[in-house]
C-alpha cells in the first residue's frame, strides 16, 4: 500500500483506528442506554457522554495527524 510510505502514514493510520474504535464505543454505549432500566439509566447515559468525549478527543487527534483536516477545522 502506497499510503504507508508517506511520512506520518503510520500515525495517521493509528489515529484513524483509534477514532473508529471510539466511534464504535459511542454506538455501543448508546444502545446500552436505550435498553437500560430506570435504576441504571443515569449511569448508562454518563457512560455514553464519556464515550462521546473520548470520540471527540480521538477526532482531534485524527485531525492533527492529517494536516488537510487540521486546516479545515
Amino acid at each position: 500500500m502506497t499510503f504507508l510510505t508517506r511520512p506520518g502514514a503510520r500515525l495517521q493510520a493509528r489515529a484513524l483506528d483509534t477514532w473508529r474504535e471510539a466511534e464504535l464505543v459511542v454506538k455501543v454505549r448508546w444502545d446500552v442506554f436505550l435498553v437500560a432500566d430506570r435504576a441504571s439509566r443515569r449511569l448508562a447515559f454518563a457512560a455514553y457522554v464519556a464515550a462521546l468525549d473520548a470520540e471527540a478527543a480521538a477526532a482531534t487527534e485524527l485531525a492533527g495527524a492529517h494536516p488537510y483536516l487540521a486546516e479545515a477545522a
